[in-house]
């Protein structure tokens, strides 16, 4: 197992990639702490992971808001003594052409996707430091490198993740932790199930490989970037997209 013992956090792990990630996690021997919102949803992700061998522990969070990102990581330290990984990964869409955009669906998509990655981020590291080990797996996306018409907020939270990324990789791989970066391409989840059926043909006529990404897709990657096998990988931003950008 390619994680057998590691500590890993995994935000957004009720639904869509960061289920994936989490399963992933479970299935490679992490134990996985899962934080949604809504615990429900993570906590059947949990569920599936003890039902299929694995360990891990589900925690309500709004990553937005410190108070409670201090209370995940303080229960993580409590219970499990380490952060080994954090899958930074929960984020949400509020989409609109730019001279339509309201300041509220700006405020919340920029609160969970960019300052939630933010708070999160630091959290882990602040852990990660002492223990001079220690991985951050930002979800960033295909959208965050060239744009995407009618995701003013969405795109500049993804650009702000990866220079965040960059910013962290030079800060903390001195101190034995790494950072990096994941862009997805469009995938199948329940996230983009709400885009048109007219503009998911369009979009998946430009794939080169000629399909919508699945969020197993996305997970293989955040598993190679978790494990030994990218010991020497930081500051990168893998694309995960089927060609889209080619």
């Amino acid at each position: 197992m390619r994680l057998k013992g590691k500590i890993a956090v995994v935000t957004g792990a009720g639904d869509g990639i960061g289920e994936a990630i989490a399963k992933a996690y479970g299935a490679q021997g992490a134990i996985v702490i899962g934080c949604a919102r809504t615990l429900e949803k993570v906590e059947r992700v949990i569920n599936d992971i003890k039902a299929a061998g694995g360990q891990g522990a589900a925690v309500r969070a709004d990553v937005s808001k410190k108070e409670d990102v201090d209370n995940l990581f303080k229960f993580v330290m409590e219970k499990y003594g380490r952060v080994d990984i954090l899958a930074n990964n929960a984020g949400i869409t509020a989409d609109s052409r730019f001279v339509k955009m309201s300041e509220e669906q700006w405020d919340n998509v920029i609160n969970i996707n960019l300052k939630g990655v933010f708070l999160c981020g630091q959290q882990a590291a602040l852990i990660m430091v002492e223990q001079n080990s220690g991985v951050i797996i930002n979800t960033s996306s295909v959208v965050g490198l060239y744009g995407n018409f009618g995701q003013t907020n969405y795109a500049a939270a993804k650009f702000g993740v990866i220079g965040m990324t960059k910013t962290w990789a030079k800060e903390l791989s001195p101190k034995g932790v790494r950072a990096c970066a994941v862009a997805p391409g469009f995938i199948a989840t329940p996230m983009v199930a709400k885009m048109p059926e007219k503009v998911l043909d369009s979009i998946k006529a430009k794939v080169p490989l000629g399909r919508l990404g699945t969020p197993e897709d996305i997970a293989n990657a955040f598993v190679y970037l978790a494990s030994d096998e990218a010991s020497y990988v930081t500051g990168a931003v893998l694309s995960v997209d089927g060609g889209v950008v080619l």
